[in-house]
């Protein structure tokens, strides 16, 4: 495996965590800062991501597989989650014409 290499050549597994740490960051701001719908979305992939980064990095430095199980499942969720809110996404842009996400508070009553 790809990791497995990496960590026989040299690299420190904090370099993962602060790798994770920092992309999961940058998720975090875009989620709270940023209003488009499409760009949340994919702050929040990246939060995934960052998730399944730093499970596959313990997984291989403990020599376990559990954790690359628990992440091809977090990606398979992850994809499904992403086509349901693209295509919910889709439907709203159609009636409202904005992906601003502040406007989605008219839907509520």
């Amino acid at each position: 495996m790809v990791l497995a290499t990496i960590f026989q050549s040299g690299v420190s597994i904090e370099f993962y965590i602060v790798l994770s740490t920092i992309l999961f960051v940058i998720g975090m701001i875009g989620v709270m800062i940023r209003r488009n719908a499409i760009i949340l979305l994919m702050c929040i992939e990246l939060m995934l991501n960052a998730v399944n980064l730093l499970m596959v990095a313990f997984s291989t430095y403990f020599g376990q597989a559990d954790g690359q199980i628990f992440v091809f499942f977090i990606m398979v969720v992850a994809a499904a989650e992403a086509t349901v809110g693209l295509s919910i996404l889709v439907m709203a842009y159609r009636n409202l014409r904005t992906t601003d996400v502040s406007i989605f508070n008219k839907l509520k009553g």
